[in-house]
Protein backbone atom coordinates (compact mmCIF):
# COMPACT_ATOMS: atom_id res chain seq x y z
CA UNK A 1 0.00 0.00 0.00
CA UNK A 2 1.34 3.39 -0.88
CA UNK A 3 1.29 6.06 1.69
CA UNK A 4 -0.06 9.39 0.54
CA UNK A 5 0.86 12.79 1.70
CA UNK A 6 -0.78 14.08 4.09
CA UNK A 7 -3.59 17.20 3.33
CA UNK A 8 -3.76 20.26 4.53
CA UNK A 9 -7.21 22.65 4.04
CA UNK A 10 -6.38 25.39 1.64
CA UNK A 11 -7.47 27.67 4.03
CA UNK A 12 -4.80 26.59 6.60
CA UNK A 13 -2.26 26.62 3.88
CA UNK A 14 -3.20 30.06 2.79
CA UNK A 15 -2.95 31.19 6.57
CA UNK A 16 0.55 29.61 6.67
CA UNK A 17 1.68 31.41 3.61
CA UNK A 18 0.22 34.84 4.97
CA UNK A 19 2.34 34.11 7.93
CA UNK A 20 5.74 34.07 6.32
CA UNK A 21 4.50 36.95 4.20
CA UNK A 22 3.67 39.39 6.86
CA UNK A 23 7.08 38.36 8.74
CA UNK A 24 9.13 39.01 5.65
CA UNK A 25 7.63 42.33 4.91
CA UNK A 26 7.67 43.35 8.18
CA UNK A 27 11.21 42.39 9.18
CA UNK A 28 13.57 41.93 5.95
CA UNK A 29 11.47 44.68 3.61
CA UNK A 30 10.95 47.12 5.77
CA UNK A 31 13.89 47.38 8.78
CA UNK A 32 17.47 46.20 7.39
CA UNK A 33 18.11 49.88 6.35
CA UNK A 34 17.17 50.58 9.76
CA UNK A 35 19.01 48.05 11.23
CA UNK A 36 22.20 48.91 9.38
CA UNK A 37 22.55 52.18 11.45
CA UNK A 38 22.47 50.45 14.59
CA UNK A 39 24.65 47.56 13.76
CA UNK A 40 27.92 49.44 13.48
CA UNK A 41 27.46 50.82 16.75
CA UNK A 42 26.04 47.66 18.41
CA UNK A 43 29.42 45.79 17.21
CA UNK A 44 31.22 48.47 18.73
CA UNK A 45 29.60 47.93 22.47
CA UNK A 46 29.14 44.23 21.64
CA UNK A 47 25.26 44.00 21.93
CA UNK A 48 22.55 43.51 19.77
CA UNK A 49 21.13 46.32 17.75
CA UNK A 50 18.24 48.22 19.00
CA UNK A 51 15.84 47.57 16.29
CA UNK A 52 16.47 43.71 16.69
CA UNK A 53 15.34 43.49 20.44
CA UNK A 54 12.61 45.62 19.92
CA UNK A 55 11.04 43.62 17.00
CA UNK A 56 11.67 40.34 19.19
CA UNK A 57 10.53 42.01 22.21
CA UNK A 58 6.91 42.70 20.70
CA UNK A 59 6.47 39.06 18.88
CA UNK A 60 7.51 37.17 22.42
CA UNK A 61 5.03 39.59 23.89
CA UNK A 62 2.62 39.42 21.24
CA UNK A 63 2.49 35.58 22.02
CA UNK A 64 2.75 35.54 25.42
CA UNK A 65 -0.91 37.83 25.32
CA UNK A 66 -2.10 35.33 22.78
CA UNK A 67 -1.27 32.44 25.33
CA UNK A 68 -2.90 33.91 28.01
CA UNK A 69 -5.79 34.50 26.60
CA UNK A 70 -6.09 31.18 25.37
CA UNK A 71 -5.63 30.36 29.15
CA UNK A 72 -2.33 28.09 28.99
CA UNK A 73 0.53 28.05 30.84
CA UNK A 74 3.46 30.18 29.95
CA UNK A 75 6.41 27.72 29.02
CA UNK A 76 8.14 25.69 25.92
CA UNK A 77 5.19 24.06 24.92
CA UNK A 78 3.13 27.47 25.10
CA UNK A 79 5.77 28.73 23.26
CA UNK A 80 6.02 26.67 20.80
CA UNK A 81 2.22 26.57 20.25
CA UNK A 82 2.06 30.62 19.79
CA UNK A 83 4.67 30.35 16.91
CA UNK A 84 4.01 33.05 14.51
CA UNK A 85 5.59 30.93 11.86
CA UNK A 86 4.38 28.66 9.56
CA UNK A 87 4.29 24.92 10.83
CA UNK A 88 5.03 23.66 7.30
CA UNK A 89 8.32 24.42 5.73
CA UNK A 90 10.16 26.67 7.58
CA UNK A 91 12.80 23.33 8.33
CA UNK A 92 14.27 20.29 7.00
CA UNK A 93 13.44 18.25 10.13
CA UNK A 94 12.10 18.60 13.31
CA UNK A 95 12.54 16.62 16.03
CA UNK A 96 11.23 15.69 19.78
CA UNK A 97 14.03 14.64 21.70
CA UNK A 98 14.25 14.10 25.30
CA UNK A 99 17.82 15.69 27.53
CA UNK A 100 18.67 14.81 30.60
CA UNK A 101 14.77 13.96 31.32
CA UNK A 102 13.82 17.24 29.72
CA UNK A 103 11.36 17.51 26.33
CA UNK A 104 13.43 19.74 23.93
CA UNK A 105 12.38 20.64 20.00
CA UNK A 106 15.15 20.62 17.59
CA UNK A 107 15.16 21.93 14.29
CA UNK A 108 17.47 21.22 11.18
CA UNK A 109 17.95 22.97 8.28
CA UNK A 110 16.32 26.20 8.11
CA UNK A 111 14.69 27.53 5.01
CA UNK A 112 14.98 31.66 5.90
CA UNK A 113 19.04 30.70 6.94
CA UNK A 114 19.14 29.43 2.96
CA UNK A 115 17.86 32.19 1.55
CA UNK A 116 20.13 34.58 3.50
CA UNK A 117 22.92 32.70 2.58
CA UNK A 118 21.52 31.97 -1.08
CA UNK A 119 21.59 36.43 -1.32
CA UNK A 120 24.83 36.71 0.05
CA UNK A 121 23.65 38.11 3.42
CA UNK A 122 24.42 35.95 6.05
CA UNK A 123 25.46 38.75 8.09
CA UNK A 124 21.84 40.28 7.88
CA UNK A 125 20.52 36.49 8.53
CA UNK A 126 22.34 35.84 11.60
CA UNK A 127 21.24 39.10 13.18
CA UNK A 128 17.35 38.02 12.46
CA UNK A 129 18.73 34.67 14.00
CA UNK A 130 18.86 36.46 17.45
CA UNK A 131 15.32 37.13 17.32
CA UNK A 132 14.27 33.33 18.32
CA UNK A 133 16.22 33.47 21.62
CA UNK A 134 14.84 36.94 22.61
CA UNK A 135 11.47 36.74 22.05
CA UNK A 136 11.50 33.74 23.92
CA UNK A 137 12.94 35.32 26.75
CA UNK A 138 10.26 37.96 26.22
CA UNK A 139 7.43 35.21 26.34
CA UNK A 140 8.88 33.75 29.46
CA UNK A 141 11.78 35.01 31.10
CA UNK A 142 13.07 31.63 32.26
CA UNK A 143 12.48 29.96 29.18
CA UNK A 144 15.35 28.90 27.31
CA UNK A 145 15.27 29.00 23.43
CA UNK A 146 19.18 28.20 22.28
CA UNK A 147 20.65 27.68 18.70
CA UNK A 148 23.41 25.63 18.86
CA UNK A 149 24.41 25.87 15.37
CA UNK A 150 22.78 28.40 12.81
CA UNK A 151 23.37 28.62 8.55
CA UNK A 152 23.85 32.44 8.62
CA UNK A 153 27.46 32.40 10.66
CA UNK A 154 28.98 35.49 9.53
CA UNK A 155 29.94 38.09 12.28
CA UNK A 156 31.16 40.91 10.66
CA UNK A 157 29.32 43.32 8.60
Amino acid sequence: MMETEPRIPLREAKEQVALVCRDWIVAHGLRPRSWCASWAKARERDSWPKPVKEYSRRIGQAKKERALQEGLDLGPESFHQMSDLPRFGMHERVEEVEVDGEKRIRAHGCVMGNVWREHGKDALGRYYCYVDPASSMAFDPGLKLVHTRALPTATVL
